[in-house]
């Protein structure tokens, strides 16, 4: 069987390497690149594209009626940081653009269904180190709300209707090839542009603030690997923790200094990030992914580093 894939939120941090990915596997006519916003010339060329807001129902119809995707990747949402700005228009695209690509999965039997959750689904009750599968979760965003949710809605769609839906909870992830989305570990990423660009950076959180991160391409790499693998592999039907190397900005700056010797690093003041970073795991456990689907990351924090100068200084 030919497969033919949507990802809706094409342009966003995760959907620009995921469709190159995409298409590298199953070729460029077959990856139907889909976002609100127009793309850049590269992925618009490389294969098909399509304007889709995930809120209109009809239209998003019109996708899947035209295409009759056998897989779909939903990765349009508002973050973290950008979702306690506009929490209605936060719960309303992360929660119905939801349900609309549910429903429309099971209208054109769509076999497999992808959409990340986030570590943003912890919260100040949940245990902080080696974060279990299963624990208290109380998130206390917007976005971490959304995220609970969706994942019961996902475990739900699977119970009732044996929907192949399969999910990530993402830690902070980093890339250099797109913009970062407007989360609470961003910080990780502009110290990288700024280290190379003026030789400081003031983050906005402090220096001990330990999170869990993932290189761009581990996390694209283990969201293949997922949909991948056969489904009586998959255990977990509302998301996979999934761990990559967690560290402190000052830990990072640490490491950045290993190639930029005089880089420094300041702290800004109360910034409302650092709230939500307090609420979150500081590693977590994936015991479940490794176990399913063999989930092992390739890169440490001296691999990552070294690999962002690399491609930033091009």
């Amino acid at each position: 069987m030919i497969e033919k894939i949507l990802v809706l939120g094409s342009n966003g941090q995760i959907g620009t390497e995921l469709v190159t990915a995409l298409r590298k596997g199953y070729g460029n006519d077959n990856v139907v690149a889909c976002d609100i916003r127009r793309p850049d010339y590269e992925t618009k060329n490389a294969g098909p594209f399509e304007f889709v807001n995930v809120l209109e129902k009809d239209t998003l119809k019109d996708i899947f009626q035209k295409y009759k995707p056998t897989q779909v990747y939903l990765l349009a949402a508002l973050l973290s940081a950008t979702g306690e700005q506009n929490p209605k228009l936060a719960w309303d695209l992360n929660m119905n653009g939801l349900l609309n690509v549910l429903d429309l999965a099971l209208v054109y039997k769509t076999a497999k269904v992808y959409w990340p959750s986030s570590i943003a689904v912890f919260g100040p009750n949940s245990p902080k180190e080696n974060t279990p599968q299963f624990c208290t979760m109380d998130p206390n965003t917007v976005y971490g709300i959304s995220k609970l949710a969706g994942e019961r809605w996902c475990e739900y769609y699977h119970q009732k209707y044996n929907l192949d839906v399969r999910s990530i909870r993402y830690p902070g992830l980093i890339s250099w090839k797109a913009a970062p989305g407007g989360g609470t570990t961003d910080y990780a990423i502009h110290i990288f542009h700024e280290a190379l660009k003026k030789g400081s950076y003031a983050s906005f959180l402090s220096a001990t603030t330990e999170l869990p991160m993932m290189y761009m391409d581990d996390a694209i790499r283990g969201t293949i690997q997922l949909m991948d693998a056969p489904a009586d592999q998959i255990s977990i039907r509302s998301s996979y923790n999934f761990g990559g190397v967690s560290f402190t900005p000052e830990v990072l700056a640490a490491e950045i200094r290993k190639h930029i010797p005089d880089f420094k690093l300041n702290y800004t003041e109360n910034d409302p990030r650092q709230e939500i970073a307090n609420s979150w795991p500081q590693s977590i456990d994936d015991s479940f992914a490794q176990k399913d689907w063999l989930w092992k990351p390739e890169f440490d924090l001296a691999k990552m580093t070294e690999d962002m100068l690399k491609n930033l200084k091009k």
